[in-house]
């Protein structure tokens, strides 16, 4: 029989994070992931709801419920050795020790490619 692949794919090197977080926390949070050396990220403005679920607003003399909140979404792809320094930074720095402050999700990535050049992975990013 031919060798198994070992247990961790190269692909499995390179990691997805996804923060969701209040949106006036979007700069500070920047700033300090390119302070440990982060190149890049997608940002996308979202709306969700979680523990703090909606609150009620007025408009127009009628008091209506807001059921989604405004949010901000990172998504940064980083090689899996830096993974744990990313998440503990945005958690760090977008914390504000108030209900509805965020989550973060790491997922492996299957693959990653550099659209320009062709190169794969980790060294895609």
């Amino acid at each position: 029989m031919g060798k198994r692949p070992p247990a961790q794919a190269k692909g499995k090197n390179v990691k997805l994070i996804i923060a969701a977080i209040k949106p006036f926390k979007l700069e500070e949070v920047r700033e300090a992931l390119t302070a440990i050396g982060v190149r890049g990220m997608m940002v996308t403005e979202i709306k969700g709801f979680g523990s703090q679920s909606g609150h009620t607003e007025i408009y127009r003399g009628a008091e209506y419920a807001v059921n989604f909140v405004p949010k901000v979404k990172l998504e940064i792809v980083v090689n899996s050795a830096m993974a744990d320094q990313v998440v503990e930074t945005i958690q760090t720095t977008a914390k504000t020790d108030k209900i509805g402050d965020g989550k973060i999700f790491v997922l492996d990535v299957g693959q990653a490619v550099r659209v320009r050049t062709g190169e794969t992975n980790e060294d895609a990013l």
